[in-house]
């Protein structure tokens, strides 16, 4: 089993000044400890499970590409942008910048957007669900045929492009893994069996939903006559590790139940990350022992 870290929080001791120092810490040791993948939010306010709005929060792919800068070998990726944030040819291009500029680290993450109170604060459109979900799919669209080199006009009903045109290509092949965050059963699923790389669940959903979910997933892939093997299967979960919290035991059983159901890349946050320790025990005792799943 992969395990990557979330970092979603950056209301840490110090403020703003000391952010970039210790988020560059963060990363040094993650990816010195194992870690497979990086991941932040793309979100511009804090969400209301971890904290209040006026938290401090920063710009997804501008801190994936500092995150890039102090890491070798550890994956990364937003978890994940949001379809309405950007127009998806400038989403592809930035993508693409953080695939070359980390030598092929880069991870697509995508889905269909939801926190309307940052959009509405900061002027984005927030159309309804159903919207939203048509633009994700000509998102995807859109990127396989720039990382396909396919030049071709594209004329979908909410995006036009007159020249799609994307240089440099990514570094990673066929291009940079897509992911789509949601477990949505009808729509969200069969949009990562017919156009992702990976599916991303969260872990809290327990072990009959989550399968359930993979069943879903499987039924789709069959649908649109994809290999379900060719589905990264990812969670996210939360672990503390710290005195009356979490142990390495503990994690590295919730590792091994999800396993079982056919999650490969589980990856967590962490409400003590500055703390660095947790990390630490991450490299020492649990990423070698649940690498076998």
């Amino acid at each position: 089993m992969r395990i990557g870290l979330q970092i979603p929080s950056f209301t840490w001791p110090g403020g703003a000044a000391e952010i970039g120092q210790r988020f560059a810490e963060i990363g040094r040791t993650a990816d010195e400890a194992g870690f497979y993948s990086l991941w932040v939010m793309d979100h511009f306010f804090q969400i209301g499970v971890i904290g209040q709005p006026e938290e401090p929060m920063l710009e997804g792919y501008s801190a994936l590409s500092f995150l890039a800068g102090v890491t070798k070998r550890a994956k990364l990726g937003t978890l994940v942008t949001g379809v309405i944030y950007r127009y998806p040819g400038i989403l592809v291009k930035t993508a693409t910048t953080l695939d070359v500029l980390s030598g092929g680290r880069a991870y697509f993450g995508v889905g269909a957007a939801w926190n309307e109170q940052e959009a509405r604060g900061l002027g984005v459109p927030f159309p309804p669900l159903k919207t939203r979900f048509e633009q994700l799919e000509e998102m995807l669209k859109i990127a396989h045929q720039m990382w396909a080199g396919d030049r071709t006009p594209f004329a979908g009903t909410h995006y036009q492009l007159a020249d799609p045109l994307n240089s440099p290509q990514p570094v990673a092949r066929p291009h940079p893994p897509i992911m789509i965050g949601g477990g949505g059963e009808k729509k969200t699923l069969r949009l990562v069996a017919q156009y992702a790389d990976a599916c991303n669940l969260f872990a809290r959903m327990g072990p009959d939903v989550i399968q359930q979910k993979l069943d879903i997933l499987k039924g789709h892939c069959e649908a649109v006559g994809r290999p379900y093997d060719a589905i990264e299967r990812t969670a996210l979960g939360t672990v503390n590790l710290a005195p009356g919290g979490d142990t390495a035991a503990s994690v590295i059983e919730t590792c091994r139940s999800l396993a079982k159901l056919g999650i490969q890349h589980l990856i967590f946050n962490m409400p003590n990350v500055h703390d660095i320790t947790p990390l630490e025990i991450f490299g020492r005792e649990i990423i070698p022992a649940v690498a076998e799943l």
